[in-house]
């Protein structure tokens, strides 16, 4: 919860945040492609075991930009935390040359990439 004009606003979720950041980011990056990985949705148990064996993994990062081997972890700016799947999930693609982003709302998100896309640049030079 936080204030604005001094009233109590509530936080925005997740989904809102990274629906902001899809639709900012292929805008802003026309040319690249951005996918979301469908893991955190409520499922039936039925479904849930479908999806398991058809390679569906916890922990997985909510979004991919394959050109760039950037994956970007959404939370919400106020209170999202990344749990230890997930950051088993974070070290794992580290360790095979892929980037992680944790974007702790749409702003944070934004600004992470940016500043990823500059040090990045930097050393392609």
């Amino acid at each position: 919860m936080s204030i604005a004009n001094g009233r109590k606003v509530a936080a925005r979720s997740e989904h809102v945040e990274q629906r902001e950041f899809v639709s900012w980011f292929r805008q802003t990056h026309k040319p690249v492609r951005i996918f979301a990985i469908p893991n955190g949705e409520a499922r039936s148990r039925t479904t849930g075991a479908r999806l398991k064996v058809e390679g569906v993994s916890a922990g997985v990062p909510d979004l991919f930009v394959p050109a760039w081997c950037l994956w970007i972890e959404m939370k919400r700016a106020d209170g999202g935390v990344v749990s230890a799947v997930q950051a088993d999930w974070h070290a794992y693609l580290a360790s095979v040359g892929h980037t992680v982003i944790i974007g702790h709302g749409l702003d944070d998100a934004q600004k992470k990439l940016q500043e990823w896309l500059l040090l990045r640049s930097s050393v392609v030079r």
